[in-house]
């Protein structure tokens, strides 16, 4: 299998088409998900939760001292990192088909450690992911290594999408 990374602008549905692959799959899996933290109807923050149950908070517009910022939220790097620590350790320990990166981004990409543990996992080549439109040097790389196909999730193509990386899958 190619390794298989969605883009999109935010709140297109990438992290819920990812969870209905896994669901759809019935895969082995490792890795994380991210998802919004919401206080009185508003995003407040991010939490990122590996697969085996470790759920921590990745960023939060709280964290006014954290020196790693994306608009106005703070990044527990410490978070970011521990939840490397968790996966590498899944990795080792379980039995596993697929590794799930959601997300390879801003916030995520502060941390050299992970920075490294996408790389390890890429390699693997049975990755399903996600990663930020706009690119930086390391994504761009990512996005245009040969054995990775780039799926850029839309409005108009969110109804076909998970048939669409399920045939990519095969």
């Amino acid at each position: 299998m190619p390794n298989i990374l969605i883009t999109g602008y935010p709140r297109v549905g990438k992290t819920t088409l990812i969870n209905r692959i896994v669901e759809t799959k019935k895969r082995k899996v490792v890795g994380f998900v991210t998802n919004e933290v919401k206080l009185n109807n508003r995003r407040a923050g991010f939490n990122i939760e590996s697969f085996s149950g470790l759920k921590l908070q990745l960023a939060s517009k709280e964290n006014r001292q954290s020196l790693y910022r994306v608009a106005n939220y703070g990044v527990y790097l410490k978070n970011v990192d521990t939840i490397v620590d968790q996966v590498n350790q899944d990795m080792e320990e379980l039995s596993y088909e697929l590794i799930i990166l959601d997300e390879i981004g801003k916030m995520e990409l502060f941390s050299s450690k992970f920075k490294q543990f996408v790389v390890k996992c890429l390699e693997q080549k049975c990755v399903l992911g996600t990663i930020m439109m706009r690119d930086n040097n390391f994504t761009s790389k990512i996005k245009n290594s040969l054995d990775t196909i780039v799926y850029q999730l839309t409005e108009k193509n969110r109804a076909h999408a998970e048939k669409d990386i399920l045939k990519l899958m095969m």
